[in-house]
C-alpha cells in the first residue's frame, strides 16, 4: 500500500502516545488491578473518535474500513505492571523526563510498545484500501501469564492472519519464542529411622531424577532457540532429622522449543523419572514466524535483525505465526528506576508504522 507524506500526522502520533504513556505511568496497573489504565486507553480511543470494546480490562478496537473477507493482523501489547521492588530511588508512579529518558513503572515494560502500537493503530486506522484489517489490542494479566488478558479476549476476536506483540527488544525481530512448563514432581519412598537400616529414601530417589533431568538433552535443537532448557529449582523433604523421608517433592521449570510440543516434552520426562510428574498448565506454548514472512522480511529492509527469544509473552497463548518485536530494551524490564528513552519511543512509533506499510 502506498501511503502519502504523513510526517506532520506521524509527529503528533509521537507526541500522543509520549502523552499517554505518561497517564499510563502514572495510573498503577498491577496484574488483576488494571481497571483505571484500561479507562485511560478508552480515554485514548474517545479522543481519536475510534469506537473500542472492552472485556474486563482488555480493550480493542479494528480498524474502520474492516471487510470479513480479508485476512486480519493483530496488534497486541499489555497494560498491567509488575510491583515495584525495594530499590527503587524515584517515584515509581511519577513520569519524569531526564537526559531524554522518560522513568517510570511500565515505561520500558511494555507501556513504550503499547503506546506505540496504538499510535501505528490510529496510523492505519481510516485508510480505505488495505490487503488486511488491523485488529489493536491493549490487554491485562500479561506479567502472571493470567487467564483474563489476551487469551480470554481471543475467542471475541476475528480469526488472526498474524500477529505482533508488543515487548521490549529494541525493534528487533524475535521469531521464536521458547514456551514454559512448570512441573510438579514428587518422589515417593517409604519413611524409617535413620539409625537402622530402614525405609527407602525418597530424597535418594529425587536426586536419581534430578541427575537425569540436568543430564538429559532433547535431540532435535531449535537454530534459533537452541536446546530445551530443564532447570531444577526447587526441593523439599524430611520432617526430622531421624526420620528417613517418604516423599520429596520438586518443581522444574522447562523451557521448550518450537522443535516440541509441551505434550511430547511432559512424555519424555515421565517416561525416564521415577516421580509422579504433573505439569501446571499446558497454555503457555513456544511460538515462532517463519523468517520469510513478509512482516518479516519488512523488519529485515529497515535494518533489524532476528534472533530468539528466551523469555515468555503473550505470544504463549497464540495460534497463529506471531512476531515480538518493540520499542525498549528487555534488561531493564522489571528494574529498579525503569525508563525507556524518548528516542525509543520514535523508533517504535516509525518502526511499526515502516513495516506494517510495507505489508498491508
Amino acid at each position: 500500500m502506498t501511503q502519502p507524506d504523513l510526517s506532520n500526522q506521524k509527529v503528533t502520533l509521537i507526541n500522543d502516545a509520549r502523552t499517554l504513556l505518561k497517564r499510563l505511568i502514572a495510573t498503577p496497573s498491577f496484574s488483576r488491578e488494571e481497571t483505571n489504565t484500561a479507562a485511560e486507553i478508552e480515554a485514548f480511543f474517545r479522543d481519536k473518535q475510534i469506537p473500542y470494546q472492552r472485556l474486563k480490562n482488555n480493550i480493542w478496537a479494528q480498524n474502520l474500513h474492516f471487510d470479513a473477507a480479508k485476512p486480519t493482523i493483530l496488534l497486541n501489547s499489555h497494560h498491567d505492571t509488575v510491583k515495584p521492588n525495594k530499590s527503587w530511588t524515584l517515584d515509581p508512579f511519577e513520569p519524569l523526563e531526564r537526559d531524554d529518558k522518560l522513568f517510570g513503572l511500565g515505561s520500558n515494560d511494555a507501556g513504550g510498545c503499547l503506546v506505540s502500537l496504538l499510535a501505528a493503530f490510529v496510523y492505519f486506522y481510516d485508510c480505505p484500501a488495505m490487503k488486511f484489517n488491523i485488529v489493536m489490542a491493549a490487554t491485562a494479566e500479561e506479567e502472571i501469564s493470567g487467564r483474563d488478558g489476551l487469551e480470554l479476549l481471543l475467542p471475541e476476536l476475528p480469526p488472526i492472519s498474524f500477529a505482533i506483540v508488543g515487548e521490549p527488544t529494541e525493534m528487533q525481530l524475535a521469531i521464536a519464542e521458547k514456551g514454559l512448563l512448570v512441573l510438579d514432581c514428587t518422589a515417593k519412598g517409604t519413611s524409617g529411622h535413620a539409625a537402622r537400616n530402614e525405609g527407602d529414601n525418597a530424597i535418594y530417589k529425587a536426586i536419581q531424577d534430578i541427575n537425569w533431568l540436568t543430564t538429559y538433552q532433547f535431540p532435535r535443537v531449535s537454530p534459533t532457540l537452541g536446546p530445551i532448557k530443564l532447570s531444577v529449582t526447587i526441593i523439599n523433604a524430611g520432617t526430622q532429622h531421624n526420620v528417613v523421608p517418604d516423599t520429596c517433592t520438586f518443581t522444574v521449570d522447562v523451557r521448550v522449543t518450537e522443535q516440541y510440543t509441551l505434550e511430547e516434552v511432559i512424555a519424555t520426562i515421565r517416561a525416564n523419572v521415577q516421580a509422579d510428574v504433573k505439569p501446571r498448565s499446558i497454555r503457555l506454548k513456544p511460538s515462532s514466524i517463519p523468517d520469510n514472512h513478509p512482516i518479516v522480511l519488512a523488519g529485515l529492509a529497515l535494518g533489524r535483525h532476528t534472533y530468539g527469544s528466551p523469555t515468555t509473552s503473550d505470544q504463549a497463548v497464540l495460534d497463529c505465526p506471531s512476531l515480538k518485536c518493540g520499542p525498549g530494551h528487555s534488561g531493564r524490564s522489571h528494574s529498579a528506576d525503569e525508563f525507556i528513552y524518548l528516542r525509543e519511543l520514535d523508533e517504535g512509533v516509525n518502526g511499526y508504522i515502516g513495516m506494517l506499510e510495507q505489508v498491508v
